[in-house]
């Protein structure tokens, strides 16, 4: 959004996802307001005119090739773009849902919002409901198709938790249901999807033209982590909770400058786990050292959490003194929340830092969970990828987190760290 007002940009939130759509628009005005002011400034400077005379012959260029409701007074005399697009979600008695956008998208670019996982009452018009991943997955499919009806040139599905993610490989007589659910998005017309940390990288092998963009929240995690004391010190060992999540831990090893240690797991998969309080972990083998140190492992996904806190209690077993975790996407299904509220009585662990790319009310007024903010993040992808600028810095982060660590130990730890436009992946 350099030089042009974002009018041609839609969002459109499906009744699971609106917290976060909002959250996100909170941001994407933000980036409008500082780039307008970045433009005013250097258009200021070049034809030696007063910056309020600027900002005003902008507003007005913009009010003529933008005209609508798509905008509306800002912050410093800027005109911003309203972005969001209303849309009005019909629950039948039978359980139909019915999405009718009022107001054209013609000709614009749509991003749509979905949280699959937000199992809080969700408002329709007339009613609230408590909707499954199921009901959440079919509120996206009609909105999709009413935005392809309404003529809009390019949809972009915003869904942090990619559906069905776990069920992305075939070992016996069982679908490939994650890379079917891909397809059909790809066939009802959308173009690109933006995820977090996906489950598994073999899904995005489905789509023949649909592009994927999968980010993640390691710098985030990190911003977290650099926040707690002593986290910098020598006795600090990264753990991988399983040979799944190598790679992961093995890039947060890389990035603090720590040792790496696993947690082999032998699995009864003929054992479905609907508590916490249950496990399909047959056998735990940790491999390497962890007495007297503070663990920090990192998941994507956490549903019932059984997994997690079994190996939690393994590594106490072996010595840990402190264990911290982070979470992509915190679940927290059935009873999940109360059996984490026990460990952490037991002293199991010490925190839990998880994103808000899944809708939460109970698990964030714990003593024990940081809530991550990544709302900036899709924000500034959201931003790029409408202009058609490069996203790769936010993807690869690496840089980013080494400044901020290099900062880290010279200032010590940062307890209010603003917004940044160009820091996020």
């Amino acid at each position: 959004m350099k030089y042009s007002n974002p009018a041609n940009l839609a969002i459109l939130a499906c009744p699971g996802g609106e917290v976060f759509a909002e959250e996100v628009i909170v941001h994407l005005k933000k980036l409008y307001r500082r780039n307008n002011k970045r433009v005013a400034a250097d258009l200021t400077k070049r034809y030696n005119l007063g910056a309020d005379k600027v900002i005003e012959q902008i507003n007005f260029i913009n009010e003529i090739v933008y005209s609508g409701p798509q905008a509306h007074s800002g912050n410093g005399g800027c005109l911003v773009p309203k972005l969001k697009t209303p849309v009005k979600f019909t629950c039948f008695s039978n359980g139909e849902i019915k999405a009718e956008i009022q107001e054209s998208v013609r000709g614009k670019d749509v991003y749509i919002f979905q949280d699959v996982e937000n199992h809080y009452p969700v408002r329709f018009s007339g009613s609230e409901k408590i909707l499954s991943i199921n009901d959440h997955l079919m509120t996206l499919y009609v909105t999709i198709d009413a935005a392809r009806l309404a003529g809009a040139e390019q949809i972009t599905l915003v869904i942090p938790n990619f559906p069905y993610a776990r069920q992305h490989k075939a070992k016996g007589r069982e679908g490939l249901t994650a890379s079917r659910i891909g397809q059909m998005f790809e066939a009802l017309g959308v173009n690109s999807i933006i995820t977090l940390d996906i489950h598994s990288r073999d899904i995005m092998n489905s789509f023949t033209r649909m592009r994927l963009e999968n980010l993640h929240a390691s710098y985030q995690i990190i911003r977290s982590l650099s926040n707690m004391d002593g986290i910098l010190d020598d006795d600090f060992v990264v753990v991988s909770p399983d040979t799944g999540a190598v790679d992961r831990n093995k890039f947060f090893a890389s990035a603090l400058k720590k040792p790496l240690a696993l947690l082999y797991k032998e699995r009864d998969y003929s054992r479905i786990t609907k508590d916490a309080s249950e496990s399909n972990i047959a056998q735990i083998r940790l491999l390497g050292n962890v007495k007297d140190k503070t663990v920090f492992m990192a998941d994507d996904m956490l549903d019932t959490g059984g997994t997690l806190i079994k190996g939690m209690r393994i590594l106490k077993e072996n010595g840990a003194r402190r264990i911290i975790c982070s979470i992509s996407l915190p679940l927290f299904s059935g009873k999940a929340v109360s059996h984490f509220e026990d460990a952490y009585r037991e002293g199991l662990f010490y925190r839990i830092i998880g994103t808000n790319a899944v809708y939460q009310e109970e698990v964030i007024k714990r003593e024990w969970y940081l809530n991550v903010n990544i709302s900036g993040l899709f924000a500034q992808v959201i931003s790029r990828l409408h202009q058609k600028l490069s996203i790769s810095n936010l993807l690869d982060n690496r840089d980013i987190i080494s400044r901020l660590l290099a900062d880290t130990m010279d200032q010590g730890p940062q307890h209010e760290l603003p917004f940044q436009q160009d820091e996020g992946a």
